[in-house]
């Protein structure tokens, strides 16, 4: 069903609109008015927060869903039709066989020990059974009872029907958004967790709860970070349960809403900004105005950065660039004023204006570019880690000085104090933005009508001795080296140089049919060199060899120098055999010693001379 929303309030340059050709993340504020067909008004006028995107032709809107069309209108006054996002909810949870064949057992457990426990499935099992999805994260949650102790009782009462199972006990841990104690048991090959109701109350600086005690469904369900995550399903009724009396209509509307007033949600636990976001982004559902106000306030943004460790803030950045809409989550923080809380710099580094929009723009570019050339280039690590690269582009250069005063980019900080993840992660981006820089260089050799001279670009001394006789064997020997450094990253660095080359997708206008072009010729071009899987190339000679062949009788620095320039011939000589390369090695140690022989023999008697005339 569609709209007509007359414009109120435009506050975007007409004729950057009208220029726009390439995906670029655009966030500003616009007022509308709806009206039915026949110019009726239908509601009050309420604000839009969208992201633009030209070239898959989505405007996504932050109050009701998708704007569609190719352009706006430049004159004040002008209309667009907008399609009205549609969730479809069931009426009731559908139970595969294992789901039923568990709660038989749950149920058992209730009568063989007399319990008048009520057992409720919570959270995002209920969430996503109800929008249609499989779900096999089964949590449990008790009223009167501790996890600990009804898991003993199914323990034993599975064990008198002849069925064998453990529980584990997790004691809570809010740094890992472990509230409770929460006792863990496998049934039928799924994880099924089971807690007490939660009723809790926060210190003002701190995610543990200074008082936990029973609480009832409607206590829990407000205790909790979503609507759309509070609803329950009573397997002694068969039934839904929605307390908040919101939590389904919430999400047939496509909302992310908090169940109590959003700032005293997020005061108590900060983490649920980010989750908020996460779940937005996930499915694409609206995030509350009111939650948003929230989400931006100063106090909540103190609070997420002195209340959560980095850890948790890391994994849930990881769980949203991980996932199926990392430009939506990252354009939501960005909105929101919290990029520089999620992604703070090292002290010696401030970050320059709009450098955050920047970054979520060639996030954007990277997306965009990665579903032109196939998602299935690249494996799931790829992926993610390529994400991060391009959103940190604008900061590739950025440096800050350790403790001994060297150099260190601030990326490195990012992933290994801002976030926490994986030391492999941050050295693996570094690489990344490191090698780009060399990709941009072989670039224009890898495309129709490139440069066909490579002068510029040194070897190195240590080099010298190898035959480059054809632009060829250069090109190779470079591009080898280069993807040896980041092996199967290699596609990914390219990936990052085809966005900056021949110029930056922010400051240039550039089709991204040019830039997925450039993609598929530069990594045709790698194919043909047969450089793919050059890192796995073995030595035609070990170090045993060149020692024989160099009359060593120990290895160490001269040995690496001579592997290195093996290695070089090698990739310059794809064809070459290991007999041609010990001549070519051979020949080449005794040039170089005839050589040196013959400086030593030049310059000796000067040397001799200098000294003599120093000491006069």
């Amino acid at each position: 069903m569609g709209f007509l929303f007359s414009q109120r309030a435009l506050l975007l340059e007409k004729a950057l609109l009208l220029r726009c050709t390439y995906p670029r993340v655009f966030r500003n504020r616009v007022t509308w008015e709806a009206r039915n067909t026949k110019g009726a008004r239908l509601r009050a006028p309420f604000s839009v927060g969208f992201s633009l995107r030209f070239s898959s032709k989505l405007y996504t809107t932050g109050q009701k869903g998708t704007l569609t069309g190719t352009r706006l209108s430049g004159s004040e006054g002008g209309t667009m039709v907008v399609s009205m996002p549609t969730v479809h909810v069931r009426d009731t949870i559908e139970l595969d066989e294992t789901e039923e064949k568990i709660f038989e057992r749950l149920l058992g457990t209730l009568d063989h020990h007399k319990l008048k426990t009520e057992l409720r499935v919570a959270g995002g099992w209920v969430r996503d059974k109800l929008l249609g999805k499989e779900c096999k994260d089964i949590d449990i949650a008790l009223e009167s009872m501790m996890g600990s102790a009804f898991a003993e009782k199914v323990r034993d009462y599975l064990k008198s029907v002849g069925e064998e199972v453990h529980f584990a006990v997790i004691q809570s841990n809010p740094d890992q958004s472990k509230h409770l104690e929460t006792a863990r048991m496998r049934i039928l090959n799924v994880w099924v967790d089971f807690v007490n109701l939660r009723c809790e109350e926060y210190s003002d600086d701190s995610r543990i709860p200074t008082m936990q005690k029973y609480g009832t469904p409607e206590q829990d369900a407000l205790r909790r970070d979503l609507t759309i995550n509070s609803l329950f399903y009573n397997i002694n009724t068969k039934s839904v349960e929605d307390w908040t009396n919101r939590g389904i209509e919430d999400l047939k509307c496509g909302k992310i809403v908090t169940p109590l007033p959003p700032k005293d949600t997020f005061m108590e636990d900060p983490l649920r900004v980010l989750r908020a976001i996460r779940f937005g982004a996930r499915f694409r559902f609206v995030l509350d105005e009111q939650l948003k106000e929230a989400a931006a306030c100063d106090e909540v943004k103190a609070a997420l950065s002195a209340k959560i460790s980095r850890e948790r803030i890391g994994a849930e950045i990881d769980l949203m660039i991980s996932g199926n809409q990392p430009v939506q989550a990252m354009t939501y923080i960005c909105d929101l004023k919290l990029f520089w809380t999620v992604f703070s710099l090292h002290q010696q580094c401030e970050p320059l204006e709009g450098c955050d929009s920047d970054c979520v723009a060639y996030l954007d570019y990277a997306w965009n570019l990665i579903q032109s050339v196939g998602s299935s280039t690249f494996n799931d690590e790829q992926r993610r880690l390529s994400f991060y690269a391009a959103m940190f582009l604008p900061l590739r250069k950025t440096m800050y000085k350790d403790r001994k005063a060297k150099d260190v980019p601030v990326v490195n900080y990012i992933f290994r104090d801002s976030l926490k993840l994986r030391v492999s992660d941050a050295e693996t981006v570094v690489n990344l933005h490191n090698a780009l820089e060399n990709f941009l260089s072989l670039l224009p050799h890898f495309v129709p009508n490139g440069d066909v001279k490579l002068t510029e670009v040194d070897l190195g001394r240590e080099y010298v001795d190898v035959p480059l006789t054809s632009k060829e064997s250069k090109l190779r020997v470079l591009t080898g080296f280069l993807l040896r450094e980041i092996k199967d990253f290699w596609r990914v660095a390219l990936l990052m140089s085809t966005l900056l080359y021949p110029t930056d997708v922010i400051n240039k206008n550039f089709k991204p049919e040019d830039r997925r072009a450039l993609f598929v010729e530069a990594e045709k071009a790698i194919y043909d060199l047969g450089l793919d899987k050059v890192w796995e190339v073995k030595p035609l000679l070990n170090g045993k060899e060149i020692m024989d062949v160099l009359q060593l009788k120990s290895g160490g620095p001269v040995v690496s120098k001579w592997q290195r320039k093996l290695l070089a011939w090698q990739i310059a000589h794809p064809s070459g055999t290991a007999e041609e390369c010990r001549e070519w090695l051979k020949e080449t140690h005794s040039s170089s010693t005839r050589s040196a022989g013959d400086m030593e023999e030049l310059n000796g008697p000067n040397n001799k001379k200098s000294k003599t005339e120093d000491s006069n």
